[in-house]
C-alpha cells in the first residue's frame, strides 16, 4: 500500500460525469458490473475518463453512448467548478493502474430525447447490469460511500433545472 505522502502526489484522473433527465424530471442510475459484493445498493450515473484532445462536453456524450447505448440527449448545464473524490486507500494502486489517487469531474445534465425501449446497458464494454430512473434526491444514497460527497454536489447544483420543467 502507497504511503500518504505518495498518495498525495498522485494526480486526480480527468473524467465527466452525467446526470440523464428524463421527461417525468427522473435521473438515470445503473447499478455498476464490479460492485457485485458490495450489495445490491450499489448505483452511479453514468460517467467516464476524457480523452486525449477531447473536450469535456464531447466526452459526455460519448461516455454516455459507450455506458447506457443511447446518445439521444442534449447538454442543459454544465456544472460551475470541477469536483474531485479520493478513492480509498485500499483501492488506490488497484484501479486505474495506481496512476489516480481519484477523479476531478466535470458534471453535465442533460434531457434523454429517447424512449426507455433504446436504452441499453448490454454494450461492448457494460460498466450495468440494471438500470433504472430515481428522483434526484434519492441519487446519493445509492452510490458508494467515498462519491456521496460529490453527489450532493451534483445534486445541489442541478436542483434548479427540475423547477424550470
Amino acid at each position: 500500500m502507497l504511503t500518504a505522502s505518495e498518495i498525495e502526489r498522485l494526480p486526480y484522473r480527468p473524467c465527466v460525469g452525467m446526470l440523464l433527465l428524463n421527461p417525468a424530471g427522473k435521473v438515470f442510475v445503473g447499478r455498476r458490473l464490479d460492485t457485485a459484493g458490495e450489495g445490491d445498493n450499489i448505483w452511479q450515473m453514468p460517467q467516464g475518463g476524457i480523452d486525449a484532445g477531447e473536450t469535456p462536453a464531447a466526452a459526455a456524450l460519448r461516455e454516455l453512448r459507450e455506458e447506457v447505448g443511447t446518445d439521444k440527449a442534449e447538454i442543459v448545464a454544465e456544472s460551475r467548478h470541477w469536483l474531485h473524490y479520493d478513492l480509498p486507500p485500499q483501492l488506490i494502486g488497484k484501479i486505474w493502474k495506481g496512476r489516480y489517487r481519484g477523479q476531478k469531474q466535470r458534471w453535465f445534465a442533460l434531457r434523454f430525447l429517447g424512449e426507455d425501449s433504446e436504452i441499453d446497458i448490454a454494450t461492448e464494454h457494460p460498466e450495468f447490469d440494471a438500470w433504472q430512473w430515481v428522483e434526484l434526491e434519492d441519487v446519493p444514497g445509492l452510490v458508494i460511500p467515498f462519491k456521496r460527497d460529490t453527489y450532493r454536489a451534483v445534486v445541489s447544483e442541478f436542483r434548479e433545472l427540475l423547477n424550470r420543467s
